[in-house]
């Protein structure tokens, strides 16, 4: 004997569960499962399926939003042949994120400006979100600001606590902060309260050691590049730029595709 189903009723329990995909789908479903003589554990199962798949697509989505990062830039646009004294398949290694991330290790990337730094950070950070890790992006200089507010109203202990649902923080153009433009002193405070616990990537154009024009004092620059290398990847990106070089090829190609135009042009064989 068949009961009547209160769709009203299931579609609220459905919702007071947080199941919007299995509330969308249930009557699709039911209908070709009474039509096709589904057992009910097939039904079931199709539909849960769903449900884990649509919520996995939407917490990619929500992480990649609060993420912050560049867009158009993954690593299988990176050219590794351009910067051959980077290893891909530690880059790719790295992509995978566990022990690393569990370990709280941190990753360094030092070079020109126009290297590819920026590039492999995001697209790394993007892989890494791509596995299920939370991941935020930002310049150096923003967060620096952001911390220096919350320590003039006295909650700087509190906004470093909330960056720890992070298990990346990108930190973009480190070496560009200087103490002659604001007090830097914590971002000392970020470095320490993640040592060993979250990690940190870092981009930076200069070498660890002009970091002195960073921190307020060269003990705080020497206990600062301390707590980020050990056991942290450091990869010197030391090539011309990318961006440069990028320009310059596609310079060429136009003029490659430009030069038979022009000698097939009449005008011009006359």
């Amino acid at each position: 004997m068949n009961h009547p189903i209160d769709d009203a009723a299931l579609n609220l329990m459905l919702s007071e569960l947080r199941l919007p995909t299995i509330k969308s789908l249930w009557p699709q479903f039911t209908a070709q499962a009474d039509r096709e003589g589904w057992p009910a554990a097939r039904l079931l199962a199709a539909l849960t399926e769903h449900e884990i798949a649509d919520r996995a697509r939407r917490r990619f989505q929500r992480h990649l939003r609060e993420a912050h990062l560049p867009g158009g830039k993954t690593l299988d646009s990176f050219d590794f042949n351009a910067v051959p004294m980077l290893s891909k398949a530690h880059v790719m290694a790295l992509s995978a994120g566990d022990r690393w991330l569990d370990e709280g290790a941190n990753v360094i990337l030092i070079g020109p400006p126009g290297a590819g730094k920026s590039h492999l950070a995001t697209a790394l950070g993007l892989a890494l979100i791509e596995r299920g890790y939370r991941v935020l992006f930002t310049r150096t200089t923003d967060l620096t600001q952001r911390l220096q507010l919350a320590r003039q109203e006295l909650a700087l202990e509190a906004a470093i606590a909330k960056l720890d649902k992070y298990h990346l923080l990108i930190l973009d153009d480190f070496a560009y902060v200087t103490k002659d433009q604001a007090e830097t002193s914590v971002l000392f405070e970020l470095i320490t309260a993640r040592y060993e616990q979250r990690s940190l990537l870092l981009t930076a154009n200069q070498p660890f050691g002009k970091w002195q024009s960073i921190f307020p004092d060269p003990a705080m620059t020497l206990a600062a590049v301390d707590r980020l290398v050990h056991r942290a990847t450091i990869f010197e990106l030391n090539v011309d730029s990318y961006r440069r070089r990028t320009a310059l090829e596609h310079q060429r190609q136009r003029r490659a595709a430009a030069q038979p135009a022009a000698s097939t042009d009449p005008a011009a064989a006359q």
